[in-house]
């Protein structure tokens, strides 16, 4: 009894852990995939891609990903959802970089019906992050023609950070390439599979924790994440998209399309082994073009033909949260 009021009052030490989400753009090998349309990151293709190009890629990128976060956290993220990847080959060879390799990152992969072969993915800390259920589901989409418009799945992943049971959901939502209103239909479409899911979830357990990230091509005010949000999850990203900066900047205007959102019991104040403390985009100088007409945009790997060297088209963005423990060693 004594040792158990001793217990209660130890303490309390809040340890501060990141999850983040970033878009690598177009993170393909070099090698000829006769299944997908990667023609054009091949050495013979429209991109010139070879081994030079890939493998410094490969080692920008995983820099990066070192760094999400470690401002707050001190380390690496806990858990990074990532986009525009081509196979399981590329995340090996991410996580197995010397800036990641003594994380000891797991990968959750499946391949998708996408045309180009770009995929989702999660990587996350064994340490911190025990996977226990995961799934890729299909979004059936109607092309102009009434063929099947082929579009990345949804990966889902069930796990237990630090203990706690969440469901997470990476998305990469349908391009507006053709025009925003011609293909809204085809993203609203997805975040109504989202919440088809999200709420057959919440149907058997309301507290359940949910946390949605992905490249959403719409930003936080669009009809579709509204639809996908609801009055059930907290979207941060509603304050940090402004006129000033985003996740990505096309034609000299910002975006936030790359979002990561939670379900409300993440922002609870009370009795609450996870919780929410802040948002950020991670857009350090080192990021973006020093010069010229597109300083302070992200800087990519390539603008058309023309190779850049760079890291992305998109900024990653991450979200701290916190977990407290009693120090029962110092009783």
């Amino acid at each position: 009894m004594e040792e158990d009021i001793a217990f209660a009052k130890a303490p309390q030490i809040k340890t501060l852990y990141a999850v983040g989400f970033y878009n690598l753009e177009n993170l393909f090998d070099t090698k000829d995939d006769p299944n997908i349309l990667d023609d054009d990151f091949t050495p013979q293709g429209f991109k010139e891609w070879n081994d030079y190009k890939y493998d410094k890629k490969i080692n920008k990128l995983s820099k990066v990903i070192a760094q999400i976060g470690k401002k707050e956290t001190g380390t690496a993220p806990s858990l990074i959802g990532v986009a525009e990847v081509e196979n399981r080959a590329v995340l090996e060879a991410l996580t197995d970089a010397p800036s990641l390799k003594n994380e000891n990152y797991g990968i959750v992969h499946y391949d998708s019906p996408d045309e180009r072969g770009i995929d989702v993915a999660l990587l996350y800390k064994k340490e911190d992050f025990e996977v226990v259920n995961t799934d890729s589901i299909s979004v059936y989409l109607e092309a102009e023609d009434g063929g099947r418009d082929y579009t990345r799945d949804i990966l889902y992943v069930e796990g237990k950070l630090l203990g706690t049971t969440i469901h997470i959901f990476i998305n990469h939502w349908p391009s507006r390439r053709a025009g925003v209103t011609i293909t809204a239909q085809k993203r609203m479409a997805v975040a109504k599979k989202n919440r088809e899911i999200i709420d057959d979830l919440l149907s058997k357990n309301p507290d359940t924790r949910v946390i949605l990230m992905g490249d959403f091509n719409d930003g936080p005010h669009s009809k579709s994440i509204k639809h996908l949000a609801q009055t059930d999850f907290y979207n941060p990203m509603l304050y940090l998209a402004t006129r000033y900066e985003g996740s990505l900047n096309h034609n000299f205007e910002w975006f936030t399309f790359d979002q990561i959102l939670f379900s409300n019991n993440f922002i609870r104040l009370h009795d609450n082994a996870l919780l929410y403390e802040k948002s950020d985009i991670f857009n350090d100088y080192f990021l973006t073009e020093f010069k010229g007409k597109y300083k302070g945009n992200p800087f990519r790997t390539y603008a058309g033909k023309q190779y850049l060297g760079g890291y992305s088209d998109h900024f990653p963005v991450y979200s701290i949260l916190s977990s407290l423990s009693s120090d029962r060693e110092k009783i």
